[in-house]
Formats: structure tokens, sequence, C-alpha cells
């Protein structure tokens, strides 16, 4: 695996998609260790894409347990159905939040978060094991062209 990103700057959100999948793949299979494989997953996409936060929370008994993540310091612990993370969880849905401010019992982590998207990252009898959870400092900035391109990327983390 190499340690470089190939991504063309100046593109498109779509595009640059097109390009960093790819790369990601190549990462997941060329890795064993699942929590080499989610940081740098994180690290890649914050790179690509310049997002606030990117990381990883982990089931574990009835609450996320953060997990490799690159950005600010975050919440450590998430309660299932609580804030969007474990809303996400809970419902097992993607969910795009436009305005965190306006989503109901959002916990804020960072006050520099403006808008989210969290996908659940399943295994292989279809349970949570953990959520991509990606902010960005811009309100609006997530759409289905990144739920896509995300949804693809869990698909490939089933374990």
């Amino acid at each position: 695996m190499t340690e470089t990103l190939a991504i063309t700057p100046g593109q498109d959100r779509e595009d640059t998609y097109r390009q960093l999948l790819p790369q990601l793949l190549a990462m997941i299979e060329a890795e064993r260790d699942r929590v080499a494989t989610l940081a740098n997953l994180s690290a890649a996409l914050r790179q690509a894409f310049g997002f606030h936060w990117v990381g990883f929370y982990l089931v574990q008994g009835n609450e996320l347990v953060l997990g490799p993540f690159q950005g600010p310091v975050a919440c450590t612990r998430i309660a299932h159905g609580k804030g969007v993370c474990g809303t996400a969880w809970s419902t097992n849905t993607t969910l795009i939040v436009p305005d965190v401010e306006a989503f109901p019992g959002h916990i804020a982590c960072s006050a520099q978060t403006k808008s989210e998207i969290v996908v659940p990252i399943h295994d292989e009898q279809g349970d949570v094991w953990a959520v991509l959870d990606v902010d960005s400092s811009n309100k609006d900035d997530f759409s289905d062209v990144d739920r896509d391109a995300l949804e693809q990327l869990a698909a490939w983390l089933i374990r």
C-alpha cells in the first residue's frame, strides 16, 4: 500500500470520490488490522476533502465508543439513540444533517461542526458494529454524492 493519495486538486466532490474510492479499497484489502484500517480511512477522507472531523465510533454494549479519527478532540461515548451518531445506529440508516443545531438532541462535541453525515457499518449478520461520522464546518455540506460514496466504503468494511 502506498502512503500517499493520488487526487487531482480542484475537482468536484463526485470526481474526487471517483479517484479516492479505489485507493481506499486498496487500503482495506492490504491491511488485516481493523484499527489501522479505520485510522488510515479517517486520515484519507479528511485529507481528500478537508472535513472538520472524520472518524469512527465502535459499538460496545449499548453505547458507541470513540475509535480512530482525525480532527480535534471528540466525545468519547455516545448512548444508543442519542445524537446524530446514536440515532444513525439505532435506526440503522445513514443520516445527513444539513444544520446540526436543528437536529433534536444533537451532541455538540465541537462548536465548529455545522453539518454532519453518519453512516452505519455492518457485520456479516447485518448488525451495526460501528458508525462513520464526518463533520463539516460548513452548513449543508453533504449530499447524496457523499451518502453513496460513504455507504460504498462502509460496505467494504463488513467483517
